[in-house]
């Protein structure tokens, strides 16, 4: 096993090797593993500028991914350019050739992963505004509700565009927005709502993760989503509950966790670098 790989495995809160790649590999697009112990064949970049969407932080080189998660985010840019007037402000996706970031996400390693802002840009924003950007939530996290004068009848409907797409697989925004949008669905065609799933931490951005695109025989997909719309118990189990005090327990030392290991092919793109 090569020092690069060690240091992978040993050392994920330091920059990663996967961050000290600056290209795709040159060999046919392929997702690789699953979406948070993975990598990429094939990548390509998204034009950091292009009709309905600009890329944020892209001094972090996170704006490569699968071939198909390029056009998906310039088809739904064009979108919501369109039918939302606005641009979509395009946050993590995945590095050149996936695999794990140093911070932020333990996911978006397959190039299949993608970081929407809820913060529409009405108006283009300049490099800085780009570069250092200011999120903008839409919960107040303390109160577990949703910020009304955040709150806008596009934010619905982007969710609900993104989430009728064929190729995606799910949505992850936080408990307080899924209810809102469960109260705010009133036809009969709810069946969308079932790819929205409630994830702490998503009340600035949603997450969307496509499906395994074809030709990526060894992509893991996860498991569908429960059936149902989501909209019941298990979205309600989600609001905090007061907790009586705890008792006072010995501290033990916490469990080390074992380095997952990466597919072969991931550990192949490594030994190359």
């Amino acid at each position: 096993m090569s020092l690069t790989l060690l240091a992978l495995l040993s050392f994920p809160a330091i920059a990663t090797p996967w961050e000290q790649i600056a290209n795709p590999s040159n060999q046919p697009p392929q997702a690789i593993g699953s979406y948070a112990n993975g990598c990429l064949a094939g990548g390509a970049a998204l034009p950091l500028n292009g009709e309905g969407y600009q890329v944020l932080r892209s001094q972090r080189a996170r704006y490569y991914a699968h071939p198909n998660t390029i056009s998906f985010v310039q088809s739904l840019a064009y979108l919501a350019s369109q039918k939302l007037h606005t641009s979509l402000l395009i946050g993590d996706m995945s590095l050149p050739q996936g695999g794990r970031f140093s911070s932020g996400h333990s996911s978006h390693q397959t190039g299949l992963d993608i970081d929407i802002w809820l913060r529409f840009a009405d108006r283009p924003l300049s490099n800085e505004q780009l570069e250092q950007p200011t999120p903008m939530s839409v919960v107040d996290i303390e109160q577990y509700r949703l910020l009304q004068k955040q709150w806008e009848s596009r934010h619905f409907d982007l969710i609900k565009m993104t989430a009728l797409k064929e190729q995606v697989a799910r949505i992850f925004v936080h408990p307080v927005i899924k209810n809102k949008l469960c109260q705010s669905e009133q036809s009969e065609d709810r069946a969308w709502l079932r790819k929205v799933r409630p994830w702490w931490g998503h009340h600035y951005h949603m997450h969307v993760r496509l499906k395994c695109p074809q030709g990526s025989e060894i992509c893991q997909p996860q498991a569908a989503p429960p059936q149902g719309d989501g909209c019941g118990a298990e979205l309600a189990s989600w609001k905090p509950q007061p907790k009586p005090a705890a008792p006072k327990i010995a501290s033990t030392k916490p469990k080390k966790k074992k380095a997952k290991l990466l597919p072969e092919q991931c550990q192949q793109l490594l030994e190359e670098i």
